[in-house]
C-alpha cells in the first residue's frame, strides 16, 4: 500500500526537500504551489495526508483547510514560519491536526507523518469524505447516513464519489458521466437522472424536495448545498 500525500508549499526549495524525503520513505507525493492549485488537486485525487503551509499566494492555508474540512477528515499538518500561539490556535480551531515550525527537521517531519498515518489508517487504505450527516468510505465503498449504513451499488458509489469531491459545484450530465464512468459508459445521458433519483431516495429526508443533491435547472446538479 502506498500512501498519497499532498504537499502545499510555494517555496520551491522547501517542497523539493520535503518531496525527496517523502519519496525516500515510499510515499506518493503531489506538490501544489498555491492554495487554489491545492484545492484543485484535492478535489480530483484521493490523499491520505496534507502538509499545508499557511502563507500561500492566492488564498491562505487557513482558507484551504476550511474547504478541506467541509468534505474530509483527512489529517492535515500545518507548516508555518510564525511562532505566535494565536496562529496555532486558529489552525486547531479550524481543524488542523498538528503544526511544524519553519525551519524544521525533515527527519522529524517524516516521523510525525509516519505516526499520523499509522494511527489514522491502521494500515488500511480507507479515505473518508463527509457532507452533512453523510460519510463515504473509499476502500470499503460504504455510505453511512448518521450511524446507519445505506446500501449502494458500485455505479452509485462512483457517482457519489464525484459528487463528494465536487461539493457545491454545478455538474452537468456530461461532466458526471466523464468523471464517474469515463469511456466505459455506454448508456444515454438521461440515464444519469435515474441514478440521481435512486441516490436521492437513499440520502434525502424527503426525496421529492431534496436538500443535499439539488437540481440547478438548465445547468446540472449540485451536491452539498448552494452552488459556489
Amino acid at each position: 500500500m502506498v500512501y498519497r500525500i499532498l504537499v502545499v508549499e510555494d517555496q520551491r526549495e522547501i517542497s523539493d526537500i520535503v518531496s525527496k524525503y517523502l519519496a525516500k520513505e515510499g510515499y506518493s507525493v503531489c506538490v501544489a504551489n498555491n492554495g487554489f492549485e491545492a484545492l484543485d488537486y484535492f478535489n480530483k485525487q484521493d490523499f491520505h495526508l496534507v502538509l499545508l503551509d499557511i502563507m500561500l499566494p492566492g488564498i491562505s492555508g487557513f482558507d484551504v483547510l476550511k474547504e478541506i474540512r467541509k468534505i474530509s477528515e483527512i489529517p492535515v499538518i500545518m507548516v508555518t514560519a510564525k511562532q505566535e500561539e494565536i496562529d496555532r490556535l486558529k489552525g486547531f480551531e479550524i481543524g488542523a491536526d498538528d503544526y511544524v515550525i519553519k525551519p524544521f527537521s525533515p527527519r522529524e517531519l517524516m516521523k510525525r507523518i509516519q505516526v499520523f498515518l499509522k494511527r489514522i489508517y491502521h494500515e488500511s487504505d480507507e479515505i473518508i469524505y463527509k457532507c452533512v450527516d453523510l460519510s463515504l468510505y473509499t476502500k470499503s465503498m460504504k455510505l453511512i447516513k448518521g450511524e446507519k449504513e445505506i446500501p449502494i451499488t458500485s455505479a452509485e458509489y462512483k457517482l457519489l464519489l464525484v459528487l463528494f469531491k465536487n461539493k457545491g459545484q454545478v455538474l452537468t450530465r456530461e461532466q458526471l458521466i466523464n468523471l464517474a464512468y469515463g469511456d466505459a459508459y455506454e448508456g444515454y445521458d438521461r440515464n444519469i437522472d435515474s441514478y440521481i433519483k435512486r441516490i436521492r431516495q437513499k440520502i434525502e429526508n424527503n426525496p421529492k424536495s431534496p436538500e443535499i443533491l439539488t437540481t440547478k435547472y438548465g445547468a446540472g446538479y449540485v451536491f452539498g448545498g448552494e452552488a459556489l
